[in-house]
């Protein structure tokens, strides 16, 4: 599991956007980037993809720019991975991630077991993380916290 900078860049142009969720409130990308100091190019392709995740909504013309397509709390920090990693983490032993490769041990190992449930902790975690959370949370270790909470809620209620 490893996140790009892409992800990071988009997290962070996020919750600036959820920090200036008033009324719909449309944000020029350019005052994104030059708020972030982050490349244009890059932060537009970040946008793109958001966009198509339905995570964001794209505003034409003088006062064009982007907005949250929906609220802050409803914008988990697994929608954002999946919409620009595809997944917050891939297991090896899955056919579809393996392209070709052969593993003869796949029957009768033990460890696919583990990839899977880590897969599982991890996506409990980041669902529990929304946008409001982090756009609001002066401290992100005391944010982190609450997700962390919130998911051992969660998996001490489902068994």
């Amino acid at each position: 599991m490893r996140y790009t900078t892409k992800t990071e860049y988009g997290i962070i142009c996020l919750i600036y956007l959820a920090r200036h969720d008033e009324a719909g409130q449309v944000v020029p990308i350019k005052e994104i980037v030059s708020e972030e100091q982050y490349s244009l190019p890059f932060v537009e392709k970040i946008f793109q993809q958001l966009r198509g995740a339905g995570i964001v909504e794209s505003h034409q013309g003088f006062q064009g720019g982007f907005r949250l397509a929906r609220s802050p709390e409803s914008i988990t920090l697994k929608h954002i991975i999946d919409a620009l990693e595809g997944t917050t983490y891939s297991i090896f032993c899955e056919p579809d991630i393996r392209e070709g490769i052969v593993c003869t041990h796949l029957s009768k190992c033990g460890l696919n077991v583990i990839w899977h449930k880590s897969k599982e902790l991890l996506d409990e975690f980041y669902q529990s993380i929304n946008l409001k959370t982090l756009a609001e949370s002066v401290n992100l270790p005391s944010a982190i916290e609450l997700g962390v909470s919130a998911a051992k809620k969660r998996l001490n209620t489902s068994g």
